[in-house]
């Protein structure tokens, strides 16, 4: 199976920590270690270097290349400059068709969190079974939700269709996108709905089929003026008019979590909701739900009966912010450009 891993976007959402030029997925916050090297150790040792490739914006190869010194060099592919996810995956199949490939192709994101890549990967290896047994169909991912977040999408899983070996998979029943807080919890209560991680499998000539026949525009304008292509999700290109009554479901317990936002990262890392998250000289009297970070060693960032707060202290920015609010992060730096404050994107 080929394994395409994305790994270009900025994380607007995880500032001052995530930068235009040094983004989250490449940042080593997580023990020591980035989320592209994590994502990289979950597979390379059972699927082979041979077989995974990498795609992101130019400015960041030489960042992978020495993050990843196992990765091919012509297994990167380069997105020429961000037109959302759509288009990017429409070029990295293009890619490997051109170089040949087929079979089974997984589509994993570089910035995610996992506890068990074990389990992980033998859910990989079940989804590949099921693309050679019927190359025509998507298998999703589905990861059993901890709590109501609704800030994630959600999977609705139906009846159990079929068994692989020792796993289970069920039948598809559609999507729910981040769903209102009274939704979410409804969903969370009925044990049918499950968190999307974003993951999927399919072959090859089956993911180009659906290209051709949903977005043949748009497959152009990637093969012959990428510049120009029109900015969609590769959801909403593809995946929304996709006849999807032949997908299918395997339910993972990963310890999964997609750390978006600089309060999910807080999530992704408390073992209690009222726990603080913290990291560097930091101390904290009184104060609960709060992620405190400090990158300065010689400075101490203190806190006082703070309650659900994100403040992160990096050398050349300081951000203070309610956890409700992290999402307006991305409209303030796009205030700080206008303002002409660019060197601290």
């Amino acid at each position: 199976m080929k394994i395409i891993i994305f790994a270009g976007g900025v994380g607007t959402r995880f500032w001052p920590i995530s930068r235009r030029k040094f983004p989250k997925q490449f940042q080593k916050i997580f023990n020591g270690q980035s989320t592209l090297e994590l994502t990289w150790q979950r597979i390379a040792p059972y699927f082979g270097t041979e077989n995974i490739y990498l795609q992101l914006t130019p400015e960041f190869k030489n960042l992978a290349l020495k993050e990843l010194p196992e990765l091919k060099r012509n297994h990167v592919i380069i997105e020429p400059e961000r037109r959302n996810n759509g288009p990017a995956v429409c070029l990295a199949l293009q890619k490997l068709i051109q170089a040949n490939q087929s079979g089974p192709v997984a589509i994993l994101w570089a910035d995610h969190l996992m506890d068990q890549p074990q389990e992980f990967v033998k859910h990989l290896k079940t989804a590949e079974k099921l693309i050679q047994e019927n190359p025509n169909r998507f298998i999703f991912l589905a990861e059993q939700p901890r709590f109501a977040n609704d800030n994630l999408g959600w999977i609705h899983v139906g009846e159990k269709v079929g068994r692989i070996g020792k796993c289970d998979y069920f039948k598809f029943l559609g999507w729910q996108y981040k769903p209102q807080p009274a939704v979410c919890r409804k969903m969370f209560k009925s044990g049918e709905y499950f968190w999307n991680p974003g993951y999927f499998i399919t072959s090859i000539k089956f993911l180009n089929d659906q290209f051709q026949k949903l977005a043949p525009e748009m497959c152009q304008s990637v093969k012959n003026d990428y510049a120009h292509t029109p900015k969609i999700s590769f959801d909403q290109a593809i995946i929304e008019r996709l006849d999807l009554s032949n997908a299918v479901i395997l339910k993972t317990n990963l310890g999964w979590s997609d750390p978006g936002t600089l309060y999910a990262f807080k999530e992704a890392r408390q073992q209690s909701p009222d726990d603080n998250v913290t990291q560097g000289r930091v101390f904290n009297l009184n104060s609960k739900d709060c992620l405190v970070y400090n990158f300065e060693d010689k400075k101490l960032l203190a806190t006082v009966g703070l309650a659900g707060q994100v403040v992160v202290n990096t050398k050349d920015a300081l951000i203070v912010v309610p956890k409700d609010k992290v999402k307006q992060i991305t409209e303030l730096l796009e205030k700080l450009e206008q303002a002409g404050l660019e060197k601290y994107l």
